[in-house]
Parts: structure tokens; sequence; C-alpha cells
């Protein structure tokens, strides 16, 4: 399929789910991809480079490590995967709708959560008079242990979902509105 232009107006959510959906999914998908990079580099930089927690802040965070420590800009990325699975979810039909929910659902928690750190963060509340903004599962599991499973376990029924709607079955394919299937068989 030849790439189209982007529209000069502003794309409304029923073509991001149709004409756009390719396109859109790949934009949604750098984005998620570039921050589980983050979070790789920041595994990588404790537990093979050994640095210390304060230190190891992933590629951003070590540029600007202001950015890192600001629960904005977290809080913020988990909005945005939460608006992008809720934008693009139309364009799922079958069993490819059914992971991209798994993941819209978990995706759900993982926002509240970040909601709360905000909140203690604008506040100065801290969940179980912790010294520092605490979600809830960060009290039974490192933050940064827990944000990587929390990522996996959002980004594998995504991943699954993107899978399973490139290749539709032919009762799937016929409810589609995309194109992002190829045209011939499963």
């Amino acid at each position: 399929m030849a790439s189209e232009a982007l529209p000069a107006t502003p794309v409304k959510i029923s073509t991001l789910n149709g004409r756009y959906h390719r396109i859109a999914l790949y934009v949604f998908g750098f984005i998620v991809v570039a921050h589980w990079a983050e979070h790789v580099a920041q595994a990588i930089q404790l537990w093979v480079l050994g640095w210390p927690p304060r230190q190891a802040l992933g590629v951003i965070g070590v540029l600007n490590p202001w950015l890192f420590t600001s629960e904005w800009m977290h809080y913020g990325y988990a909005l945005l995967m939460l608006a992008g699975l809720i934008m693009l979810r139309k364009g799922f039909t079958g069993t490819a709708r059914t992971w991209w929910n798994i993941s819209l659902g978990i995706q759900v928690w993982h926002h509240f959560e970040h909601l709360l750190l905000l909140v203690q963060a604008l506040t100065g509340w801290h969940l179980a008079n912790r010294p520092v903004p605490t979600s809830i599962l960060q009290l039974f599991a490192p933050r940064v242990e827990l944000h990587l499973f929390y990522n996996a376990i959002v980004f594998i029924p995504m991943v699954v979902a993107m899978v399973r709607h490139l290749r539709p079955t032919p009762s799937e394919r016929v409810l589609m509105a995309c194109a992002c299937a190829p045209a011939y068989g499963r």
C-alpha cells in the first residue's frame, strides 16, 4: 500500500481507525517502544553497569534528571498510553480487539497508579507514610521492577493484538474498517 500524506486538517477518531489506522499504530508503537527503551536503559544502568539507583535514570533522565524525577512526565506518559489504547481500539476486530482490551484494562490500572503518584507529589501526602510518592503495588515491589512489569503486561497483549490485527481471519477481515492487513489470505 502506498504511503498517504497526512491531512492538513485535524484527524477524526473515525479516520484514525479507518484510513489512518496503520500510520496511527506505527506512531503509537514508536512511542511505546521508545518508552520501553528508557526502561531497558535504566535496567542496564542498574543491573549491568552497577550504577546506584539515584544515577540510573535512563537515557532521557541522564540528560535531563528533572524529567526523570517529574511525576508529571510519568503521569503524562501513562495518560498518553491510555488515550492511545482508547482512540485506536475501534480499529480492532475479533481476537485482536480482545487482546487490545486486555492491554487497555491493564493500562487503566497502571494509569490509576500514576495518578495516585502524581496526587502524592502535588499534595505532599504519601501512601503508608512513605518518604516518597508510592503506588499501591509499590508497597510490595520496588518501583523499577514494578514499572518494568507493568510495561511488559501492557505491551505483550498489545503486540498480540497488533499481530492478530495484521493476520485476521476471513470473518474478522470483513468487519475491519482499515486496510492494515494484507489483502491476501491469513
